[in-house]
């Protein structure tokens, strides 16, 4: 599409010229014209912009104030840690996932090295944004030097430039503070922040916040179809969220029935432990604050906290 789009604005210039030399005693008038109605429009698609730009900011503070007077839920230490534990065991195999920084792999589902504590993928922008965040913040770091392979292979599965010695170089980058905690931070703030904030908004409590943060992970905030917030827009097109009156039971089963048949879509044959005997359990056990203890089983191993 953007080659076509490159086509028609370059046909534009000779459309222009065979009408200027076919009318030429009213080019000045209709160029002044032209000029005016330009002017016109550039002035209106701005303040249209503005407008929207004031609501949008309104309507931020607005959740924002909302969001304030609720209950912290996922977001209250104990259960943020909880959450951890259970994405990395369906992520890295183990509730202990501060030994997961330095993990890369290619694990052969088309997105490429698979590293980190949420598992950043080489071919799907969430690891480039964390070495190129990371790089600004701290510009002689190990990763630095593969950030235009990085960029190269984004959207796709390959490992040129970044074979025989990225996966060396996160693991000794992994060792530091400052990148454990650059991986943390991004965590929240692609993953984490968005997902509780959204799922409260939709009048979900801890259980449903977690179900939103670990499609998010999953799946990517992106808003096609297989991305979480084409998620969210299919369940909502069959059920109501409680903010819109729903039962919360019943939005969270539809979205978990959209969310692994989108799994199923993606990778024919994918276990989906994380929805079904975990997720699932939870839901049909009615413990929608995630009360602890906490039993659930992930490819076959059972994990506990008390």
């Amino acid at each position: 599409m953007k080659r076509v789009g490159v086509l028609l604005l370059g046909a534009l210039p000779v459309i222009a010229a065979g009408v200027y030399l076919a009318v030429p005693d009213d080019s000045a008038d209709s160029a002044d014209t032209a000029s005016s109605a330009s002017s016109s429009s550039q002035a209106t698609d701005k303040s249209a912009r503005d407008d929207a730009k004031d609501r949008a900011e309104k309507e931020r503070k607005a959740d924002d104030a909302l969001i304030a007077d609720l209950p912290p839920g996922l977001a209250a230490p104990a259960k943020k840690e909880l959450a951890q534990q259970l994405v990395s065991s369906a992520e890295n195999s183990t509730t202990k996932w501060r030994t997961a920084y330095g993990s890369i792999e290619d694990v052969g589902d088309g997105d490429g090295y698979t590293a980190g504590i949420v598992g950043f993928c080489t071919g799907t922008h969430d690891l480039l944004m964390l070495v190129e965040r990371y790089t600004e913040a701290h510009p002689d770091n190990g990763l630095a030097k593969y950030l235009p392979a990085l960029r190269e292979v984004d959207g796709s599965d390959s490992h040129e430039g970044l074979d025989p010695g990225f996966t060396a170089a996160w693991q000794a980058e992994a060792e530091l503070p400052a990148f454990r905690a650059a991986q943390e931070e991004e965590r929240d703030r692609v993953y984490f922040e968005p997902a509780v904030r959204l799922a409260k908004l939709d009048g979900l409590g801890t259980l449903g916040q977690f179900v939103y943060y670990d499609a998010m992970v999953f799946h990517g905030p992106d808003t096609d179809a297989e991305g979480f917030y084409g998620l969210r827009e299919r369940a909502m097109a069959k059920a109501r969220t409680p903010g819109q009156g729903g039962s919360e039971k019943a939005y969270l089963d539809t979205f978990l029935d959209v969310r692994e048949q989108a799994m199923r879509d993606k990778r024919p044959g994918i276990d989906t432990s994380r929805v079904d005997t975990a997720q699932r359990r939870f839901l049909a056990a009615g413990n929608m604050e995630l009360a602890t203890p906490l039993v659930w089983e992930m490819y076959g191993d059972t994990y506990r906290v008390p």
